[in-house]
């Protein structure tokens, strides 16, 4: 439920324990390879106790595999099979049964929330669009990566909207986006309230059913039976250690899902094939909300809305007690990639994500693969104060005079070897392909961007500070 803490790596390392895939056939054994080794390599640099991955490509499930223990005692490798908490990737499911219910003409995004709870603050000016885009000015009450007291004991919607959405507002309505759990306590409420169904119920009914999961599983009302995967959290670098369980309702319209990994990417085939709901709801799922100011907010209902290296991304994050997960989707491209873990406040879900992605576009994009090697091969050059100029146009070769490359020479010699050189961006601009990597050294970050003539020959081939 709450947002993850990016980049967090922990120094403990743990045995891994991996088994079989299935729908494996279908990837290149190459890129399978590749894979394993992103989630191995991440497991043992985190201490992570376990991820289990699904990779949707060409709009279809290809992949999905677990990895290390799902559970420390006793030891339990991990199956794709095993279910996991995914947090606040739920708001998407509880954004769909809006939109849903928007469908079925019983409510509309515009309608004010007074409509369905007259006494909470500023109800006759915040939208249901507000509520689902984080642009409401609702406290959210759950912003810390731990259990409070209080949180251990069984709630109800009623008490968290009493207890948060009648405070005064953090910003007037639609002015910032600030994420807040509280504002899907209410959606989820409003489910139940025009349904008589909780959020979970009307998406057994009307999603999991037709997607084809049949056994999506609640936890906000029990935790995972032993047969799923266990949740574990630390104290700082100290030892792994079961995490306790939120009480009853917390977690109602918020982050109540638990599902596998392969589950939620049938989720994301639903998404990519414009299935399920009407194209004008995934359209209005997936479009950046814009704040009052014009600015847009980056999040759609449910749903962060950006770019990676130049491609349409829709994702969430998830984080509940013991767990943390990441769901990415490329729609343009029909590509998702799914990451669970089983262990709080880090970021390895992400990192695994990241590098499983950039694995698919390379094999993708043969021409990408083919630049990244020429971009390596000019940098080696260029620590040497030297350069192929037959790869270069005239206006590039004269930007690489006998300064330039002293300059280059002297100052990228002694950095060595870059530890590691990826693509960030890639885009077309006046008539050329661009494309900008990061390189990272033990104390510094480079970043280059070079742009690419029809023809391949290089019109720019800039090293610069940051990346």
């Amino acid at each position: 439920m709450r947002m993850i803490l990016r980049g967090l790596v922990l120094a403990a390392v743990l045995a891994l324990a991996s088994v079989p895939a299935f729908a494996n056939d279908v990837l290149p054994h190459d890129l399978a390879a590749k894979i394993d080794k992103i989630a191995n390599d991440a497991l043992a640099k985190s201490g992570v106790p376990s991820a289990s991955i699904a990779v949707v490509r060409d709009g279809k499930l290809v992949y999905a595999k677990a990895y290390g223990d799902a559970r420390l005692d006793p030891k339990t490798p991990a199956t794709p099979a095993m279910r996991y908490s995914i947090g606040s990737i739920s708001k998407e499911f509880t954004a769909a049964a809006i939109l849903m219910l928007q469908q079925q003409g019983k409510l509309s995004l515009d309608d004010k929330i007074a409509k369905f709870f007259p006494n909470l603050t500023d109800a006759n000016h915040i939208t249901v669009r507000q509520i689902l885009s984080h642009t409401s000015g609702y406290q959210d009450f759950w912003p810390q990566d731990y259990l409070m007291p209080m949180m251990k004991q069984p709630t109800t919607p009623a008490h968290i909207m009493d207890g948060w959405a009648k405070k005064p507002l953090d910003f007037a309505p639609g002015s910032q986006w600030q994420y807040s759990n509280t504002g899907y306590v209410i959606a989820g409420a409003i489910v139940q309230k025009l349904t008589g169904q909780s959020p979970f119920e009307f998406l057994q009914q009307h999603v999991f059913s037709r997607l084809g999961i049949t056994d999506a599983y609640d936890t906000n009302l029990h935790a995972l039976p032993a047969t799923d995967a266990r949740g574990y959290s630390r104290f700082a670098l100290g030892p792994l250690r079961p995490s306790q369980k939120e009480g009853v309702d917390w977690m109602f319209g918020a982050g109540e899902l638990a599902m596998t990994a392969s589950d939620l990417a049938k989720w994301d085939i639903a998404m990519i094939d414009q299935t399920l709901l009407q194209p004008v709801s995934w359209h209005a799922m997936q479009t950046d909300v814009l704040l009052n100011n014009g600015l847009g907010s980056g999040y759609g209902l449910g749903v962060f809305v950006a770019k990676m290296d130049g491609r349409r991304m829709i994702s969430h994050d998830g984080e509940v007690m013991g767990f943390t997960a990441g769901n990415y989707i490329f729609p343009d491209d029909k590509v998702a990639v799914v990451v669970l873990t089983n262990q709080d406040a880090v970021g390895t879900f992400g990192a695994i994500a990241k590098d499983v992605a950039k694995a698919l576009f390379e094999v993708h994009d043969p021409a990408a693969t083919k630049a990244l090697a020429q971009a390596k091969a000019i940098f080696a050059g260029l620590q040497h104060g030297k350069i192929d100029r037959r790869l270069f146009t005239a206006n590039a070769n004269s930007y690489f005079d006998a300064t330039a490359l002293h300059d280059y020479q002297a100052s990228l010699a002694p950095l060595g070897k870059p530890e590691s050189f990826t693509i960030r961006a890639a885009r077309k601009r006046g008539g050329m392909q661009m494309r900008g990597y990061t390189l990272t050294f033990p104390k510094t970050r480079l970043a280059i961007t070079t742009y690419v003539q029809p023809d391949g020959k290089l019109e720019q081939y800039i090293v610069a500070p940051g990346g």
